[in-house]
């Protein structure tokens, strides 16, 4: 059985972010999408439990894919739960830059592999950051996140 893990810190998960998950979990048995904690964000609109949940509810109707969380190193997962594919969803040549290091460390760390998509083009401007900013200040995140994510947004602002 192949696994693959999706990481991120999925403050919200967007319909990009779906998109990945979706088109992966056509090429493993089994995907992961795994919550991590970013040192680099400071707060998040979201707990790790409740974007865990709504992970969970956003991908119910997928075959083959659960929800886990973690807050250490990324290879530390996969070498203890035996995986050695990960899924990165790649906007623009920045993501590459980002990632590409990212990539090399962990396979040299662990042998893990990273297997990068290419964001579908309705979704490539779609952000975290961007959506949460858009739904802060009132405006209109319909088609951006999942319904239900849409909802608890609408909570968390208003």
């Amino acid at each position: 059985m192949t696994t693959a893990v999706c990481p991120g810190s999925f403050d919200p998960i967007t319909n990009g972010h779906l998109d990945i998950v979706t088109r992966a979990s056509r090429h493993f048995d089994e995907v992961v999408v795994l919550v991590t904690g970013n040192p680099t964000k400071t707060s998040g609109l979201f707990t790790i439990d409740e974007r865990v949940e709504l992970i969970r509810e956003a991908t119910a109707h997928l075959n083959g894919v659960r929800v886990d969380s973690w807050g250490g190193l990324l290879v530390d997962y996969t070498s203890a739960h035996h995986i050695t594919a990960l899924v990165k969803g790649l906007r623009s040549s920045l993501d590459y830059e980002y990632e590409l290091p990212m990539a090399q460390m962990n396979r040299r760390l662990t042998g893990v592999d990273t297997y990068f998509l290419l964001t579908d083009e309705k979704y490539g401007y779609i952000s975290s950051s961007l959506t949460k900013e858009v739904a802060k200040y009132g405006g209109d995140v319909t088609g951006l996140v999942p319904d239900t994510v849409r909802e608890a947004m609408l909570k968390k602002f208003h």
